[in-house]
């Protein structure tokens, strides 16, 4: 809580994101999601592989998400879990998500390797490097939320600012007011700040938490 008290004292002063700056970042976007896109191939391919062995099913999840403006986007992800898990169903909603999730997509997840394909996304345009995570569209509370606090003005991203300050264990209304601080005072400083955050917290394996554990974490937060 005192991160949104601190947040909020210092918004007034701050100026919300140039069009200069949001042109630069998507260029930037382009060029290191293709860069990337190539020099990862091998390491895709090898999870592909283990993602369709362990799941027995097809080794991409591809699912709608709320993107910029309100427009929903189609999301791909390495699959992580069996293909009796519910579509369409936030991970942190799903009673014994440990059930559905396979026994190395424990292991991508842990290390958000299942990430990688939405590389594809930020090529695309759908998506960015940095900017609030992308929702399923079942999830209105939060995204009433951040449109109020004007998240959705800006592309969702792989990692953001509300993911390295918390990640799965912020309670909804935090996690959208950060989204809409990111949205307003964007700068390549900030973006620089949540990207070496971002890799701490990936090597570290912080914040991550699915279905019980989620709901339990984000209770304690607001306890």
């Amino acid at each position: 809580m005192r991160d949104i008290i601190s947040l909020n004292t210092r918004s007034a002063a701050t100026k919300t994101p140039r069009r200069s700056f949001l042109f630069v970042k998507r260029v930037l976007d382009i060029v290191f999601s293709a860069l990337l896109l190539v020099l990862l191939f091998p390491l895709m391919l090898v999870v592909t592989a283990i993602a369709a062995y362990d799941t027995e099913g097809s080794p991409f999840f591809v699912q709608t998400r709320m993107g910029r403006y309100g427009k929903p986007f189609r999301m791909i992800k390495f699959r992580t879990m069996s293909k009796s898990a519910p579509e369409n169903v936030a991970t942190s909603e799903l009673k014994n998500a440990d059930s559905f999730i396979s026994p190395i997509g424990h292991f991508l997840r842990k290390f958000s390797l299942d990430e990688l394909p939405q590389l594809w996304n930020v090529l695309k345009g759908e998506m960015s490097f940095i900017g609030p995570r992308p929702v399923v569209l079942t999830e209105e509370e939060l995204l009433n939320m951040r449109t109020f606090h004007g998240a959705d003005e800006v592309r969702p991203g792989i990692t953001g600012f509300a993911q390295v300050r918390g990640r799965d264990h912020l309670p909804i209304a935090q996690k959208a007011f950060l989204d809409g601080y990111y949205a307003r005072h964007a700068t390549f400083v900030m973006d620089m700040k949540v990207l070496w955050r971002t890799v701490l917290y990936v090597m570290r394996a912080e914040g991550v938490a699915d279905g019980d554990s989620a709901s339990a974490a984000k209770a304690s937060r607001t306890a």
